[in-house]
């Protein structure tokens, strides 16, 4: 196996690079144009998985673990204190729509993927299940589906890496979307209407920089935002370990406790659930908070940087070509569906990319796309929807995981 410049366990180094480079993506995003229109989040994610395949930093380390463990959970309740319930409640209807009608896409993929392919892949049914609840939600389903199926080792990780590398294209590919004619010219666009409406004249300043203006903010504010959000994840994170440990689970349940069970057993819905209820409670609290949204975006840009690591293209063409093509009939069907039944039905182009990002990379991607975007109206709601894709997606998932044994 080939060694990085960087040794996985050189802690403080990896930490100054994923630090460093999220730093340095938003600092082109803000002052070049063209960085603007790519948005830090794409450079992010870009820059890291070029360092990763040329081997200057490591593929898997104790620090990437890190901000999957705590940095993401810490985010999610930061771009939450300031949400405005009751527009949330009128919007994430219209978005919860299209994210079901996203997810279709997703099962007509994998169905149809799996039957072109499902004579020269093996154990492809335990694939099919594994990319189906992961592109219902995320790389949390992934996770439950390969641990429900028992899924080889060797053959989770090919598939993980084939996932990211395809998710790495896909991610560059939804933000380039909104900035095509062509697509704007067949959708409404308020959002980026908003957005364009509100930058400034200064020819010299990009989008990024003028959504991002210097805002007032205290000592006080940075302690109360950091130590709401610790405690708002373990108190959810202790409640829904409290609530899987005594809620009944395994095959033989009936729906009502696995339905149960994946409401207030799954740790980040419990988190988004709990933050939601707070924010709602005490709302004059949230609001007098200034600087959430730049600690909680800075957070997310550790975060694309994180999962442009795993993506080494080589392994893929060495050892899995197939499994890139398996995943790529998902993504591109899933794609297909938002956009055709996403014109059909009269939504957004904002919320028609949304909600296939949510499908294929679960909330957090899409929050961060809201966010690289500045579509603020957009953010809860897809957080919200998002999460619960964890839910369906694992449902989904197993349904087909089940019917794709019966045609091995």
């Amino acid at each position: 196996m080939e060694t990085s410049l960087i040794a996985p366990d050189n802690t403080w180094a990896l930490w100054a690079f994923l630090t460093g480079w999220a730093a340095i993506s938003i600092y082109l995003e803000q002052r070049y144009a063209w960085a603007s229109k790519i948005s830090g989040a794409i450079i992010a994610l870009i820059g890291a998985m070029a360092l990763a395949n040329l081997n200057i930093i490591p593929v898997e380390s104790s620090v990437y673990d890190a901000v999957w463990n705590y940095v993401v959970p810490l985010a999610i309740p930061l771009l939450l204190f300031q949400a405005n319930i009751k527009k949330i409640w009128q919007e994430s209807g219209r978005m919860l729509t299209i994210f079901l009608l996203s997810a279709i896409g997703t099962v007509a993929g994998t169905i149809i993927s799996f039957m072109l392919l499902k004579d020269v892949i093996p154990h492809l049914d335990k694939i099919g299940a594994m990319m189906a609840g992961s592109y219902t939600g995320g790389g949390v389903n992934f996770a439950a589906m390969s641990a429900k199926f028992e899924a080889p080792g060797e053959l989770v990780s090919a598939t993980v890496v084939a996932d990211n590398a395809m998710m790495a294209l896909f991610f560059f590919v939804l933000m380039a979307i909104p900035a095509i004619s062509f697509f704007r010219s067949k959708f409404k666009t308020p959002h980026m209407e908003e957005v364009e409406a509100g930058v400034s004249g200064d020819e010299d300043e990009t989008q990024a920089a003028s959504f991002w203006k210097r805002k007032e903010i205290s000592l006080k504010d940075i302690a109360t935002s950091v130590a709401t959000a610790f405690i708002l994840v373990a108190v959810s994170f202790h409640l829904a370990d409290f609530f899987a440990g005594i809620i009944p689970s395994g095959e033989d349940v009936n729906i009502f406790y696995q339905v149960l069970g994946g409401i207030i057993g799954d740790q980040y819905l419990m988190l988004t659930t709990l933050t939601v209820i707070v924010v709602l409670l005490f709302p004059n609290y949230f609001e007098n908070i200034q600087g959430t949204q730049e600690i909680g975006t800075f957070l997310i840009y550790l975060f694309f940087v994180v999962i442009g690591v795993p993506a080494s293209l080589s392994l893929v063409v060495t050892t899995a070509p197939l499994l890139l093509v398996f995943v790529l009939i998902i993504v591109l069907m899933n794609l297909l569906f938002s956009l055709v039944l996403g014109k059909l039905f009269k939504f957004n182009l904002e919320e028609v990319v949304l909600a296939s990002n949510a499908n294929l990379g679960g909330p957090t991607t899409a929050a961060a796309m809201a966010i690289a975007k500045g579509w603020n109206k957009l953010i809860v709601p897809i957080l919200l929807v998002g999460t619960l894709g964890y839910i369906i997606g694992n449902y989904i998932g197993t349904g087909l995981g089940m019917w794709f044994q019966n045609l091995i």
